[in-house]
């Protein structure tokens, strides 16, 4: 994985970082396994504006994920792809009775290599397995919260927990935010951590490429009036206070997480603080 800065021929190209997807294999995704995306620009069934800054960008066509990874046996890699709708790369995967299925890549995936999941299969690259038989401190990623669930945590390019220990029906896992929470050893994760970790280096450069992924512009608070924004009005630049929503609630600091929710007993050590 690699970025490269582009020369300046053009004024969309002077600041812009860009990927260079050397690990992608093919630019042709496999049919069986896409969906139809619809896009609302942010309207509800009325037809009126209920999400602000969505619209547009290029079309799509959903992936279709694998993450329960609840098919025994070996499964062959046929090719690393771009996904249109998440950050990071995805992998074909071809079984032994034929059947595809699309899984998160790994970082150092190859084309040929052969991958498994369930029980007893060995911790390498790409396999997926109960928490209770990986070795303690492996780096893992597409992680369960609740067994057969299908995986919720670290999904995204680049991210990866850490498995500390194992304490009876629970492993200690490590968070990318530094969290240390306990999750049921039933749970399953895959070893690695999640491909394209230069993601978040890559400068778009230019608006144009902000409304190709459907994002329209966003007005700043200080510039609106004040009946549309609490920062909004004033005569020149004024900082109008705490940072806050539309709606007046703050948006920075503001605990949101419910303080008798159940699962809060299953966090050892909260994630550290900016």
């Amino acid at each position: 994985m690699g970025i490269k800065r582009l020369n300046p021929i053009t004024p969309g190209q002077r600041f812009r970082v860009a990927n260079t997807y050397d690990e992608l294999t093919t630019s042709t995704p496999e049919k069986s396994l896409l969906a139809p995306m619809k896009r609302s620009g942010g309207r509800n069934n009325q037809g009126r504006m209920t999400t602000r800054n969505i619209g547009g960008g290029h079309k799509r066509r959903y992936r279709v994920i694998d993450f329960k990874r609840n098919k025994a046996g070996k499964a062959e890699v046929m090719s690393v792809e771009y996904d249109p709708n998440r950050s990071a790369f995805i992998s074909l995967l071809k079984y032994e009775d034929g059947e595809k299925r699309y899984i998160v890549a790994p970082v150092g995936i190859e084309v040929g290599q052969i991958v498994e999941s369930g029980s007893g299969v060995s911790p390498e690259i790409g396999n997926c397995m109960p928490l209770a038989e990986m070795p303690l401190g492996s780096i893992i990623h597409n992680i369960e919260m609740q067994p057969g669930k299908g995986a919720e945590i670290c999904r995204s390019a680049g991210t990866s927990a850490q498995l500390l220990a194992r304490d009876g029906k629970y492993a200690i896992i490590k968070m990318p935010s530094g969290e240390t929470r306990m999750i049921l050893v039933t749970c399953i994760a895959t070893i690695g951590t999640v491909s394209n970790p230069d993601h978040s280096l890559v400068r778009l450069g230019k608006a144009g490429r902000n409304r190709w992924l459907g994002r329209r512009p966003r007005v700043r608070p200080a510039a609106m009036n004040p009946v549309d924004h609490p920062q909004g009005g004033g005569e020149g630049r004024n900082k109008g206070g705490q940072a806050r929503s539309r709606n007046g609630v703050y948006s920075k600091g503001l605990k949101t997480r419910d303080i008798n929710k159940h699962s809060s007993r299953l966090i050892i050590e909260r994630k550290k603080k900016k």
